[in-house]
């Protein structure tokens, strides 16, 4: 047998729940930055789904344009073209648009509930 002590260990950190539980996880702010990009992101997803609109349009528009006389074929193709960026487009929006509504969403919620110190500067009148 030695004399040395057995090793200290640690207490545990108490959580925010009921013990043996997993509780709720603790709030974590929302930063400028966070807040900045969810903005980016929203607005990106925005453009991209606004280009992809106008492009489905303008493919009716070729194919309409194509169809009306055998001379103006080429315009069909210019149509198929389009369809293929539009597939191409929708991974895009996808990849986009929901992490900037996850994003959005919890900015707001954190506005709602009264969180949003990061974002408020001071008042005029306090200095």
């Amino acid at each position: 047998m030695s004399d040395q002590r057995p090793a200290q260990r640690p207490a545990p950190s108490p959580s925010p729940g009921p013990p043996g539980l997993y509780g709720r996880p603790r709030f974590q702010e929302v930063s400028t930055s966070y807040r900045r990009w969810a903005g980016v992101l929203l607005w990106l997803a925005i453009a991209v789904a606004s280009l992809t609109a106008v492009a489905f349009v303008a493919s009716i528009v070729l194919l309409v344009k194509a169809d009306a006389d055998v001379d103006n074929a080429a315009y069909g193709y210019l149509a198929i073209f389009l369809w293929f960026g539009i597939a191409a487009a929708i991974p895009v929006l996808l990849a986009l648009g929901i992490p900037a509504v996850v994003m959005t969403r919890r900015v707001r919620q954190q506005k709602r509930l009264g969180h949003d110190a990061l974002h408020r500067g001071p008042d005029v009148g306090e200095q």
